[in-house]
Order: structure tokens, then sequence, then C-alpha cells
């Protein structure tokens, strides 16, 4: 396979608090196509390295992918989506030294990552988003990109937040519960804020916000990702919910299912490059 480079860098600094980005680069001159990058783990966890074999696989095929940290946990909701915004204009302001087409940038991610990615596509130029300046003399450039990959996306924190709190009343709840409404409160403190922040509900009370072309790969069974939301008054599951309320507002989407067993390895990580084929140069 082709070579590439990987590379840890601060891209962004919160006074003497470092926030750290790994760079997946293709040997050669470039400039490529880029994949901004989202590690999930509940708004709470996560890191780089979760994050690798999608790197290095993307890197091989001639792509970019610049894998962001940001702030999470008790720091709460919107400082995430701030960090990441920032984080989808600094490759663009350092393109040549990342070999990036900074007019090619797609943001995708995995679980809770698939959820700020399209939060933060949605919104590009969302004033609390967009509040961390870059360095002066730096490229004007915006937060906009070009698509949205999502990985078993938690796209409705409301529901998953509901669902977690109902199923752990069940006499044997399923392991994924255990500690589930403690991390929603810890990032998002209130369920006004995860309605807020929700892209499923920001399409069903008709927010005017953008829509890049986009996919869900889901995998099945997945207990914590594809399931079902009484309230919804939608009859399948969350995927197919979203999916319809995404075309029924004019957005270009589709959707992979995969087997769930099969996660995080080429069968996961080959739709995500034959969508920055699709629509990248």
């Amino acid at each position: 396979m082709p070579q590439f480079t990987t590379e840890d860098v601060t891209y962004l600094k919160h006074g003497d608090r470092e926030i750290a980005a790994r760079v997946f680069k293709p040997e050669g001159a470039g400039p490529f196509p880029a994949y901004v990058d989202l590690h999930g783990g509940a708004w709470n966890n996560g890191d780089l390295k979760d994050r690798t074999g999608l790197g290095e696989y993307l890197a091989q095929r001639g792509y970019v992918m610049v894998t962001l940290h940001f702030r999470h946990a008790a720091d709460g909701y919107p400082t995430s989506l701030a960090d990441i915004n920032y984080g989808v204009r600094w490759p663009k302001a350092h393109a040549k030294e990342l070999k990036v087409d900074p007019a090619q940038i797609v943001i995708g991610g995995a679980s809770s990552g698939g959820h700020l990615a399209m939060l933060v596509a949605m919104r590009p130029n969302d004033p609390r988003y967009a509040a961390i300046a870059l360095p002066q003399g730096s490229p004007a450039v915006d937060a906009s990109v070009k698509g949205v990959i999502m990985l078993w996306p938690v796209i409705n924190p409301l529901s998953r937040y509901r669902n977690a709190i109902r199923r752990s009343a069940e006499p044997n709840p399923p392991a994924f519960t255990k500690g589930m409404k403690e991390k929603h409160d810890t990032y998002w403190k209130t369920e006004a804020n995860m309605v807020e922040g929700n892209p499923m509900l920001i399409l069903e009370r008709g927010e005017k916000v953008v829509m890049p072309p986009a996919i869900w790969i889901q995998g099945r069974p997945d207990e914590v990702h594809d399931y079902h939301d009484p309230d919804g008054g939608f009859a399948g599951n969350e995927p197919e919910r979203f999916v319809s309320n995404y075309r029924k507002a004019g957005g270009d989407i589709e959707i992979a299912y995969f087997d769930n067993a099969k996660r995080n390895t080429d069968t996961t990580h080959a739709p995500v490059a034959d969508f920055m084929k699709k629509h990248l140069k």
C-alpha cells in the first residue's frame, strides 16, 4: 500500500490547556482531499488513538485525515462545537503544510462524534460555534464542508438519554445503560440543551440549516444507536427517522447497514472512502 505519515500536533490552546489533533498524510506533494474526524465516547470519553485504523486506511488511499480531540465532559455543550468549528477552519488555514485542498473537506465521526459532525456542519456560522478566531494574519476561511460522514451516530441526544433511563429500569438492563444518564447530565446539563443541540429535532422544528451531502453508516444489531423512540411519532428506528427528515428538508443522504461485529474494520472504512471519492474532486 502507499506510504503515509502520522503526526500529533496542538491545533488549539485554552490557556495552558493544549487541544491535540492527529494528522494522517499520504506521501506525495498533494494537495489531497481531507476528512476531519471526531471520536466518540458519549461526549465524555474517547481519544485520538480510537481513530488510527480509519486514518491509516484513508491515508493509504490518498486522503488526509485530521482527527481532533476537543473539550467535552464537564466542559459542557457547546464547547465541543467551538473547538470543532475551529478544527475545520484550522486545516484550511494550514493547507500548504498539511497538504490539504481547502476546498475539498468533509467532516465525520463515530457515535457522539457523528452527532457533533452533523451539528457543526449544519451550523457552520453559528456565532457560538464560530467564536474562536484564527490567529491574526490567517486566511479568511469558514467551517463549511462538502459532506458529512456519520458512523453509528447518536443523532438525538434527548431520545438516547430517555432510552437509557427507560432501559436501565429493566430487570436485566443492557450494559450500555450503566452510567449513561450521568454522562448526558455531565455534558448536556439540561434536557433543554439536548433539544437545542439536536440535529433530529432541528429538522423537525424547521430550523434553517446547511445540509451537505451525508451518509449514515450503521451496524446491526446495535441497540445503542439503532433503536426506536416511542415519543418520536415515527414508526421506524432513529436512523430511518433522521434520513426521512433530512430528505424531506431537501438534503441528500444515504444509509448503509453492516454486520455490527465488523465495526472499525475495512467493512466500515470502505464506505467512508467511497463517499469521499463520490463527493470530492
